[in-house]
C-alpha cells in the first residue's frame, strides 16, 4: 500500500504526516480519511482549485491530468510544474510526498 508524506503546513498539518493510500485513490480522499482537512469548497467536483496540492516526489505514479483539471489548475494560488488538484490525483503503487500551498483561493471561505 502506498504512503503520501505529507509535508508540514501551517494550520492544516503542523508536524506533517504519513498516510497510507489505497490504488487509485485519491490523494484528498486518503487525506480526509485520516482526518488531515485539505480544503474542497466543491466537495471533490473538480470544479474549484481549494484542493491544489504540489507533488514533490513520485508524481509519475498518479493518474494523468486531464483538461478539465489542467485548466482549473491555471485559477490555482501559488501554480507550479508539480501541480495537481489532490480530488484528481488518484494513487498510483509509488509513494507521493506532498506540499500543501500555504494559500487557496476560497471565495466561500475568504467571504465569511
Amino acid at each position: 500500500m502506498p504512503q503520501i508524506v505529507i509535508l508540514p503546513h501551517q494550520d492544516i498539518c503542523p508536524e506533517g504526516a504519513v498516510i497510507e493510500a489505497d490504488e487509485g485513490e485519491s490523494i484528498c480522499d486518503a487525506a480526509l480519511r485520516q482526518h488531515i482537512e485539505i480544503e474542497h469548497a466543491c466537495d471533490r467536483a473538480c470544479a474549484c482549485t481549494t484542493c491544489h496540492v504540489i507533488v514533490r516526489e513520485g508524481g509519475s505514479s498518479l493518474t494523468d491530468m486531464d483538461d478539465l483539471e489542467a485548466d482549473l489548475l491555471d485559477q490555482a494560488w501559488g501554480l507550479e510544474p508539480d501541480s495537481r488538484l489532490s480530488c484528481q490525483a488518484r494513487m498510483g503503487r509509488e509513494d507521493l510526498v506532498v506540499e500543501i500551498p500555504r494559500y487557496s483561493i476560497n471565495h466561500a471561505k475568504e467571504g465569511s
